[in-house]
């Protein structure tokens, strides 16, 4: 069974294709020669994750799964979510979302937020899309620590723990976070489907 996953990022490819069976081969958007900009329009995040795979379902007639992350903040009503990429322009700038965020709660108590991602899979089996969703919550600390990871990574504390995630090996970010645990998921789906 070959499947595409929504993705340029080869290390995201190469990560979920160790975690699956042999008989299933994940092949990126390169692989399948998608070189477009596949549009990111949804007002939700499940939205987003669907609206790309369904892309390359209708387009390259190929079984997809495509992911969407946001981080969520209690006290900026959900901020900012769907935008978190580019959360302070559409440069897509790490440092300058960072700063926006750190800025915006400023005098702000409530700094309790989770990372969110939903991975959706089409053309498989049914008519209907299947939705798989990893929740990490935590809370926003004053200033940065850490050099690991990516994105909000290093202002990002997960619940019960006393690192960032940026602070943490990847081994333990993977076990414990949000996309670790929508992959999960999605694997076991998948194995079953395949058993």
């Amino acid at each position: 069974m070959k499947i595409v996953f929504a993705t340029n990022n080869q290390n995201k490819v190469k990560e979920v294709q160790a975690l699956l069976p042999k008989t299933i081969e994940v092949l990126s958007l390169k692989d399948i020669g998608c070189e477009e900009d596949i549009p990111e329009t949804a007002d939700t995040i499940a939205g987003n994750a669907l609206q790309k795979a369904e892309y390359v379902f209708k387009n390259y007639h190929y079984q997809c799964f495509a992911d969407d992350t946001g981080l969520e903040v209690t006290a900026l009503n959900g901020e900012p979510g769907i935008f978190s990429a580019r959360y302070a322009g559409p440069e897509k700038d790490t440092e300058k979302n960072m700063q926006k965020l750190l800025t915006n709660l400023e005098g702000k108590t409530d700094r309790t937020a989770q990372f969110k991602t939903v991975i959706a899979l089409v053309g498989l089996t049914t008519a209907t899309p299947t939705l798989f969703e990893g929740i990490c919550k935590g809370s926003i600390i004053n200033k940065k620590k850490g050099t690991q990871g990516f994105g909000y990574d290093p202002i990002f504390m997960p619940k019960d723990y006393t690192e960032t995630f940026a602070e943490m090996p990847l081994s333990t970010k993977n076990s414990i976070g949000h996309r670790g645990k929508a992959v999960a998921q999605l694997i076991l789906f998948l194995e079953n489907l395949n058993a």
